[in-house]
């Protein structure tokens, strides 16, 4: 009986386009990252405190703590999608963006509660 999937010696020979792909789709996940670590330090460094304590700093924790969930997520994803690209198998699917939105959600949340306070 012969197995489905290759073995890591037989793994398929990748056109690179789909390699560079890949790397590309990390590299946004990534850009998306520094954005929201920039975010949270701006805030942070940047805003003025509101009139409810701690406000700020829960706003600044939300931003970098998804830019590291979402840093994190895109490298797993990345080294998950390039072995099934080798291997020949269906590509994974990602939470990533289910988590990136529901982050952003709450970030957003967060900050138009601090504006209607101020």
């Amino acid at each position: 009986m012969e197995s489905e999937s290759p073995t890591r010696a037989e793994e398929v020979r990748l056109d690179y386009r789909f390699d560079l792909a890949n790397e590309r789709t990390f590299l946004a996940w990534m850009r998306t990252s520094l954005g929201l670590l920039a975010g949270g330090v701006a805030v942070h460094t940047l805003v003025q405190p509101f009139r409810t304590a701690g406000l700020r700093r829960a706003l600044a924790l939300s931003c970098i703590v998804l830019a590291v969930i979402v840093a994190v997520g895109a490298y797993g994803h990345w080294r998950r999608v390039g072995t099934a690209m080798r291997r020949g198998d269906m590509l994974p699917r990602t939470v990533m963006v289910p988590i990136l939105s529901a982050g952003i959600a709450v970030i957003s949340v967060l900050a138009a509660v601090a504006v209607l306070l101020k």
